[in-house]
């Protein structure tokens, strides 16, 4: 009997393993292989000059020796952590406000399902879209500027994407406006995850509205709040083409806005393959190294309470 059970058992768990195959198969062929390869390239000389091929050639960590050692990375990992940083500040708090406001029976909000709706409609449309969009808007010629001027705010256009912070805040804005639905619509799937018994026995006990968020709606959305952060962080690092579409891809006022992934399409579009693949594995050590920073601090203040 017990024989009989065990080989259904293992028959069920044929059936799993074979439904698994099309996701191993497509992760080894389109992401591991890849990797492997962007690793093995980065140990080579390999570009072209003029019409020329040069190398490949091993060069062994010279790549990485160049990249650290011309100051480029370190001015464009400064401004991606910049933008991320204005955007997702913003982004994560008028998440946990909506979510709040929607998960809360006793406000009653009315037409929750078209305002849920609006706040998300954002992440559908292409960043390419939201760029040009953006772009017209705030250009020198734009509406913006015509609104500004007629209401007197201004004497002459201001020239929104030549000035460092305000092409920093357009390209940090648009981010927030892009995301800050999908991170709405997590913190409210955690929000409604969290048993209605702990938010009545404090009302009991006393507690206001203000107290049970901060000590009881907070302290449970943790695993969710490391979700957003670090996945936020992940897109912060990937951040493309925003910035490149904005500023036509020279990261202007003065490399300001220039980001790591904008670096490493030059390298790309220049067909410098060996400081291309160099870059991307700094990069993947970047945001593996943050990631972890950002997993570790979050598990730090739940270890310490």
């Amino acid at each position: 009997m017990v024989k009989k059970e065990k080989s259904k058992i293992g028959r069920y768990n044929k059936w799993g393993y074979i439904f698994l195959i099309p996701f191993f198969a497509v992760f080894v062929v389109f992401q591991l292989i890849p990797l492997f390869n962007t690793i093995y390239n980065s140990f080579f000389e390999n570009y072209m000059s003029g019409l020329t091929q040069i190398g490949p050639n091993f060069v062994g960590l010279g790549n990485y020796k160049e990249l650290l050692s011309n100051g480029d990375l370190g001015v464009y990992f400064k401004n991606t952590m910049i933008m991320w940083v204005m955007g997702f500040i913003p982004q994560i708090f008028f998440s946990l406000l909506f979510a709040a406001w929607f998960t809360n029976p006793s406000l009653k909000i009315k037409g929750q399902r078209f305002f849920k709706t609006v706040i998300y409609l954002p992440n559908l449309i292409m960043a390419a879209a939201f760029s040009m969009l953006f772009f017209t808007l705030f250009s020198r010629v734009g509406p913006i500027n015509k609104m500004l001027i007629s209401f007197g705010l201004i004497a002459k256009p201001y020239q929104f994407l030549s000035n460092v912070w305000s092409t920093r805040a357009l390209i940090a804005f648009m981010n927030f406006i892009m995301w800050f639905g999908n991170t709405t619509i997590l913190l409210m799937a955690g929000m409604l995850g969290i048993s209605k018994d702990l938010y009545e026995a404090a009302e009991v006990d006393g507690a206001t509205p203000t107290q049970i968020f901060f000590r009881i709606t907070l302290p449970l959305l943790k695993p969710i709040f490391v979700y957003v952060m670090i996945t936020s962080l992940i897109g912060g690092l990937q951040m493309y083409d925003v910035p490149q579409i904005l500023t036509d891809g020279t990261g202007d006022p003065m490399r300001s806005s220039m980001t790591l992934i904008m670096y490493l399409n030059r390298h790309l579009y220049s067909k410098n393959y060996g400081l291309a693949g160099a870059l991307s594995v700094i990069l993947l050590l970047i945001t593996a190294v943050l990631s972890l920073i950002v997993f570790r601090a979050m598990d730090f203040k739940k270890e310490t309470k």
